[in-house]
């Protein structure tokens, strides 16, 4: 059964931990290089703290927060928070929408509303659909799985939506880790999973390299060039997560450097994080976070992909539409490389946006959703 509460409702003496240790924060000794050329800019980590210690108001974003249509599941052994968008019209096709990592459902409410009320924002009524937005087991709201084996992530989506939800047939989009998960939701329940919409996709199990394209060679090109400059934190996190962890649940400074430099490196802003991402909007990902103690817990998806605790993806069959930002990490993902792996029924080059798209680029996200489910049929389906 699900039931709505407050999500969130932090006490003031953690309120005023966090000011404390914000105002004592031990700063990294400066190296002469550029801004940003070795890592976060300590200038603007500097600023944003003192914000976020003096000026940013957590109470605001709090009841916003709460304000949220928010749910909670017990799903094998997990407690699952999710937000339920209900269509303007009666009937309509659900979808899940899911986000990846540092990311949280908060980047995922304007394509939400964008589907589930189009005539708030010029569109018909009649392409409505009803949207689940779930947390991530551990990543803030929704608790960890208490094993590693048991019910996995994909399993607990599915039983969320086929079980406690009651639909029968459900679409599903994801990036990043959510785009991996919602993969293995399509590969295991066919049955249930009426298409798929995703901005990453995984590799084929196996390729003849002879056998490449000219765009799959520069892809793969461009992706071990973004491997060897760019995934350090990656590996961290697959490896010795827990290392990690300690620090940046110690030091809300070192979890804000941590994170800061993902939005700014992954997103198209062209250098200046500030074009995409409010200060207000950084805070509060940082704030959620810090007060559900969930960076150590939200690491747990890259090492159990990298220590063989993921299920391995041999062939998707149900519908994909795929969405290629520019910005996002990597090389741009061909569509015969996608193919390779998944049905592909349809594929956007977009002219703009990186890896949060759904926070940079909302009306072309979700015009894209719509139109690859619309094309599908799935609003007809019940």
């Amino acid at each position: 059964m699900t039931e709505p509460r407050p999500v969130l409702d932090v006490s003031a003496a953690d309120l005023d931990d966090l000011t404390a240790r914000l105002r004592a924060t031990r700063w990294a000794t400066p190296w002469p290089v550029d801004p940003w050329e070795a890592g976060t800019d300590g200038a603007e980590l500097h600023r944003l703290v003192e914000y976020w210690a003096s000026g940013y108001d957590w109470r605001e974003h709090e009841a916003a927060i709460n304000a949220l249509p928010s749910r909670f599941a017990e799903i094998g052994g997990t407690s699952v928070h999710y937000l339920r968008f209900d269509a303007e019209r009666e009937g309509a096709f659900p979808i899940l929408l899911a986000n990846g990592w540092p990311s949280s459902f908060l980047e995922l409410i304007g394509v939400a509303e964008r589907l589930s009320t189009p005539s708030r924002f010029g569109g018909s009524p009649d392409d409505a659909f009803t949207v689940v937005v779930p947390t991530l087991p551990g990543y803030g709201l929704s608790a960890q799985r208490p094993a590693l084996d048991g019910v996995l992530t994909h399993e607990i989506w599915h039983r969320l939506m086929h079980d406690v939800l009651g639909f029968e047939r459900y679409g599903a989009h994801g990036s990043d880790i959510g785009a991996g998960e919602v993969t293995l939701l399509g590969a295991a329940h066919p049955e249930a999973v009426a298409g798929l919409h995703l901005l990453d996709a995984v590799d084929p199990p196996s390729f003849d390299p002879a056998g490449l394209t000219a765009d799959e060679r520069a892809y793969l090109d461009a992706e071990q060039r973004w491997f060897d400059e760019e995934r350090g934190y990656s590996h961290e996190q697959q490896t010795r997560p827990l290392t990690l962890a300690q620090g940046l649940t110690d030091s809300p400074s070192g979890l804000l450097a941590w994170i800061l430099e993902k939005y700014r490196a992954w997103s198209d802003c062209g250098g200046d994080v500030a074009s995409r991402f409010s200060d207000d909007f950084l805070l509060t990902q940082a704030s959620l976070y810090w007060f559900t103690g969930s960076i150590s817990t939200s690491f747990r998806p890259y090492w159990e992909r990298g220590n063989g605790h993921s299920p391995r993806v041999e062939r998707v069959d149900v519908p994909t539409g795929v969405a290629v930002f520019p910005a996002d990490l990597g090389g741009r993902l061909p569509r015969s490389w996608v193919e390779r792996t998944y049905d592909v029924t349809r594929y956007t080059e977009m002219p703009r946006g990186g890896h949060f798209a759904a926070h940079e680029e909302p009306v072309l996200l979700a015009d894209d959703i719509a139109a690859f489910f619309r094309g599908i049929g799935c609003p007809s389906l019940r």
